[in-house]
């Protein structure tokens, strides 16, 4: 679905990716330390900076040169970190303001509240007010209202209860099964490979390893990352 070529990129002068490939697959996950140029991928693929080098396949067609808001239109979505929401707007008017001129709107919302129970529970309540497990589920939500072919996920069990962690996991796995493609930044590297199907490694902008995801992987990958 989504598939990077040869990237490189950066801020100014200063040049974070360094020829980064990222096969395509149903769930892909990259990992690295802090610094090592996951959010910076994951900017790229979603169009909010451009690569001086490589391109951006997306399902079938390269991407490179569109904006943000023309592959969302096709069927990108993206969760950066920070369990992001409107805090002065409700949980459901979070929602609606997504579902709003969409057809079946509210079917959508309907099908996240039932994904997310706890944010059924809150409808009324301000999304400031939840907790960051809860407005996690509000925004990965959110982007599932726009009914993507591939969502982008930045940290999303980062700073997070564990049982809200627990339920983060199980619908990343759910969406695969479901026929969403998922590239996933994420800390826990055994949840991160057991649900991905290809991982690659960065280190300073650079990969370092990558291959087939699952449990089996987990010693290599921690080896390569030294943890």
């Amino acid at each position: 679905m989504l598939e990077l070529t040869d990237i490189e990129a950066g801020y100014g002068r200063t040049q974070v990716l360094h020829r980064v490939t990222v096969p395509a697959g149903k769930v892909v996950a990259v990992l690295g330390h802090n610094g090592a140029g996951k959010t910076t991928l994951l900017r790229l693929a979603i169009g909010l900076i451009k690569p001086s080098k490589g391109r951006v396949l997306f399902d079938g067609e390269d991407v490179t040169s569109l904006a943000p808001s023309r592959r969302v239109a096709r069927g990108m979505a993206y969760v950066p970190q920070g369990q992001q929401s409107f805090g002065q707007l409700t949980t459901l008017e979070n929602l609606q303001l997504v579902a709003d001129g969409r057809r079946g709107g509210k079917a959508l919302i309907d099908a996240q509240m039932a994904r997310f129970p706890a944010l059924e529970q809150f409808a009324a309540r301000k999304a400031g007010l939840l907790s960051g497990g809860q407005r996690q589920q509000l925004a990965i939500a959110r982007a599932l209202i726009t009914e993507p072919k591939l969502l982008i996920l930045d940290e999303p069990t980062e700073g997070i209860q564990p049982t809200i962690v627990a339920e983060i996991e199980q619908t990343i796995m759910q969406l695969a099964d479901e026929g969403i493609n998922v590239l996933l930044v994420e800390q826990h590297v055994g949840f991160a490979l057991e649900a991905a199907d290809h991982y690659v490694v960065l280190a300073s902008g650079f990969v370092t390893r990558t291959g087939a995801g699952g449990k089996a992987a987990t010693s290599t990958v921690r080896a390569a990352m030294a943890i």
